[in-house]
């Protein structure tokens, strides 16, 4: 049965140029899948766009806030439509990291300890708060952004000062971390209505010496290699499978999700966060986890929308 599905994209967040991409993946997926479909942009228009062409399904190919953070979500709730991926509860809590970190930790989840940094705080009290705490190595980020936009690592240590300055810049408050040393690893769940949840393949990143997985990295063509399968043990690889699925359940997800973690070189690892709406785009690593079980991406974007509108059915 074909479907006429609307894929938001766009926004006001830096990651709507991002999200222009990925909505152009989708909606190529799924008129190869059969589906009626039409890109709308999230802006003034969209109550009368969404509400002229009726879709059966609202895929939100969206990155940062409203998109992922609840917003867009209670929004199309409003409007009775169902749609793809996590609820207002479920990305509202992912998308605040500290909140989502808190989850994890009570649910007996590996995460690293951290300092949250209001952006109103003084600047030297909050530099003394993270080196009292955490020292000079660490990892300073934007508590609710995405695509590792307003991220500052000190692996070295450093001026901790400059770093919270930058990341506030990009997106208010910060949430800072101890620099673990690793490789960047990712797991992608497919949880589709009415099946059971399951775990992607674990994805190695690598990018060049002395790189990291930054914006420009995540999405500039050759700037990075996925490695599937991960070079670490089957024992690891699924410690990290029952972990992302666990982190999707107790966020209270559903659809997809992508956890994001760092294996040190003895195979510990700790869970960084976790993504409601994982990129879409040509360089993207959910795509390649579901690919490696079966779900080319048409089939993919295909039993994304199919499970948003079995959910719906359900409900009524």
């Amino acid at each position: 049965m074909s479907l006429r599905v609307a894929v938001l994209r766009g926004g006001f967040s830096r990651e709507a140029e991002v999200s222009a991409v990925s909505a152009r993946e989708v909606a190529a997926g799924l008129v190869q899948a059969g589906h009626d479909v039409r890109i709308i942009d999230l802006d003034s228009g969209l109550t009368t766009n969404l509400l002229a062409f009726a879709p059966d399904v609202v895929f939100p190919a969206l990155h940062g806030a409203p998109g992922e953070d609840g917003t867009v979500q209670g929004y199309l709730e409003m409007l009775g439509l169902p749609y793809v991926g996590a609820g207002v509860h479920g990305s509202a809590a992912a998308m605040d990291k500290s909140l989502a970190k808190a989850v994890f930790r009570a649910n007996g989840l590996p995460v690293a300890d951290e300092v949250v940094v209001p952006h109103d705080m003084p600047v030297d009290a909050a530099v003394a708060a993270v080196v009292d705490r955490l020292g000079t190595r660490v990892a300073i980020k934007p508590l609710a952004q995405g695509s590792a936009l307003g991220v500052n690592l000190l692996p070295n240590g450093g001026d901790v000062a400059a770093a919270l300055a930058d990341c506030r810049r990009a997106g208010g408050d910060a949430l800072v971390e101890p620099y673990v040393m690793g490789r960047e690893m990712t797991v992608g769940v497919l949880d589709l209505h009415g099946e059971a949840s399951r775990s992607l393949p674990v994805i190695e990143i690598r990018t060049a010496a002395s790189q990291w997985y930054d914006f420009t990295n995540r999405y500039t063509p050759g700037r990075s290699e996925h490695i599937l399968p991960a070079s670490v043990s089957t024992a690891t690889a699924a410690r990290m499978g029952e972990v992302a699925l666990r982190a999707h359940h107790a966020l209270r997800l559903r659809d997809l999700s992508r956890a994001d973690f760092i294996v040190t070189d003895t195979e510990d690892f700790v869970l960084l966060e976790v993504n409601t709406l994982p990129g879409m785009t040509p360089t993207s690593l959910y795509p390649d986890g579901a690919n490696a079980i079966g779900y080319p991406f048409p089939r993919l974007v295909d039993a994304l929308v199919r499970s948003a509108l079995a959910r719906k059915s359900a409900a009524r």
